[in-house]
């Protein structure tokens, strides 16, 4: 399911924002946050687990045998950076809501 969205920009692009909407609005409305308060702490809860993501079954060139002239050969062969952002999307909603649900944030 996750490559199929991310085999087309356009519908990765709307997958992210509708789920990034989605998580800003419950945590908004249902625990208390401000809107302002739910985006900034999205955008940090996003941001930190893009880089907890990133890794995931990265294979170097040198492991895949396909090192390109002129490149890094432990740079990635395959990054599928577009399947990256749809799970750091599905899993920053996920804390995201969890942190609004469990923590006293209503100030924010």
């Amino acid at each position: 399911m996750i490559g199929r969205i991310a085999a087309s920009v356009t519908a990765t692009a709307l997958v992210i924002v509708g789920l990034s909407a989605l998580a800003v609005a419950l945590s908004s409305k249902g625990f208390g946050l401000t809107v302002s308060g739910a985006i900034a702490l999205y955008f940090v809860i996003w941001w930190t687990l893009l880089f907890a993501v990133l890794p995931f079954g990265a294979r170097s060139q040198v492991e895949a045998g396909e090192v390109a002239l002129g490149s890094e050969p432990g740079a990635p062969s395959a990054p599928r950076l577009r399947e990256k952002a749809v799970w750091t999307t599905l899993l920053a909603g996920a804390v995201l809501v969890a942190t609004a649900l469990l923590l006293p944030l209503a100030g924010l």
